[in-house]
């Protein structure tokens, strides 16, 4: 006997039913604990560092009299629209004085003394001469010299490094490449060994100044490609779009471009990418951190704060000397940092997408997307959305491969496809 149609259906709606009901519930409390937990935090910096914590709890108003009329144009929508219900909870001291607020937060790059890690590693931006510059690796070409050498900028994803790119694509170069090709791997503003100021907003703005100031401008670079992975890929259209003239090739790696209308598409992007789910685990965890500020500062306060003694825990565990690179990048970051960049890169750069995209069409930059099949992060229509907008952009699907898969594991592969689009791009012009 097999049970009918109607029984299964319902079956399914009561399924479907529960779980909204869980996820309703489990959201809602999270909504609670994070109002709560920033009028802790505002408390405990008041307390440590005598300057209350400032963050987007208010309403819009607030939030743009603290910023000025500069600094919130370049905000996500998604950092002052985000639900929750007991946003309005003044009867709880919520209610700030925005300008007060502005006014005793120190300025300077300084990091959150009590909750931020002040391991040698996490400061040793602080003790740089001559201002704060990106953490850049060079890898120098071994022969060639002025005109003849070829540029490569790398930019990593989200909670990421440098390391993503010296650890795989670098060891795997081609000895042609190695002597005609200088390679910039950056670790970029807020993350790895780069500074973290707590006074930024980490807008695209931002980013790409640091890089212009790191990069662009103390090499003198003229011409080059660029290789982006995940949050990168927005900023490296950013920077491709203000140096049309200069960009040969842009590859874009599992790239966020989520199809919408510049009015609503920061918060099309967060729904589409880090939307309030339960399940899968990953996307619980993207939801959890970009939606609740406070907790996930929380977990930043537990983790990155901490990351020696949890590395120390892996190693008994694992028996091993040294963890993988991408353990050891997942938390060299703050919360400030990583909050920032989540919302004002990669769900506010969504509206700046289509006129940065339409520019390189203009000017004949080389488009190459690469994208697993199995990405549960970036949706697979996001390359897709990006032929639309330039037809004659190059879309690599790799099967069986997701998120980090479409490089990790099959670094050889992928080194090999970089070097083509980059041979191919210079032999076109």
């Amino acid at each position: 006997m097999f049970p009918s149609p109607c029984v299964g259906k319902w079956a399914r709606k009561s399924v479907s039913t529960i779980i909204s009901a869980t996820s309703f519930i489990v959201f809602l409390i999270f909504d609670f604990l994070d109002i709560i937990f920033c009028i802790i935090y505002r408390y405990l910096d008041g307390f440590f560092e005598g300057k209350p914590s400032r963050c987007f709890c208010g309403d819009r108003g607030e939030i743009q009299g603290s910023v000025g009329d500069d600094g919130d144009s370049e905000l996500s929508e998604t950092l002052y629209r985000r639900n929750n219900v007991f946003r309005g909870m003044r009867f709880l001291g919520l209610g700030r004085n925005w300008e007060n607020s502005k006014k005793s937060f120190g300025g300077g790059c300084g990091r959150r003394i009590w909750s931020d890690c002040g391991c040698e590693s996490c400061v040793s931006w602080m003790k740089k001469d001559g201002g704060h510059s990106l953490h850049v690796v060079v890898k120098e070409p071994s022969t060639a010299a002025g005109d003849l050498t070829e540029n490569v900028i790398f930019l990593h994803g989200f909670l990421s490094s440098s390391s993503f790119w010296t650890e795989t694509v670098f060891p795997n170069l081609s000895e042609p490449v190695k002597r005609n090709y200088r390679l910039f791997a950056v670790d970029l503003l807020g993350f790895g060994r780069s500074p973290k100021p707590k006074d930024c907003y980490y807008t695209l703005r931002d980013h790409l100044e640091m890089i212009e100031k790191s990069v662009i401008n103390p090499f003198v670079l003229k011409s080059f490609h660029i290789v982006a992975h995940s949050m990168g890929c927005t900023i490296s259209l950013a920077l491709a779009a203000k140096y049309s003239n200069c960009v040969k090739s842009i590859t874009l790696v599992a790239p966020p471009y989520i199809s919408s209308s510049k009015e609503e598409a920061s918060l099309t992007a967060l729904q589409q990418l880090a939307g309030k789910r339960l399940w899968p685990p990953l996307l619980f965890c993207s939801s959890f951190m970009s939606w609740y500020e406070h907790l996930g500062r929380c977990v930043c306060l537990l983790v990155c704060r901490n990351h020696r003694i949890w590395e120390r825990i892996l190693k008994l565990l694992t028996w091993r000397r040294d963890l993988h690179f991408m353990i050891m990048d997942m938390t060299k970051h703050t919360h400030h940092s990583a909050w920032h960049s989540m919302h004002n890169v990669i769900c506010g750069g969504a509206k700046f997408l289509e006129e940065m995209l339409e520019n390189l069409m203009k000017s004949g930059a080389k488009i190459c997307v690469i994208q697993g099949d199995e990405d549960k992060v970036i949706p697979l229509e996001c390359g897709k959305n990006i032929k639309s907008k330039v037809p004659n952009a190059e879309i690599s699907i790799i099967p069986n491969a997701d998120h980090i898969g479409v490089i990790i594991g099959r670094e050889k592969d992928f080194t090999r496809n970089l070097e083509h689009i980059w041979a191919s791009s210079t032999d076109t012009e």
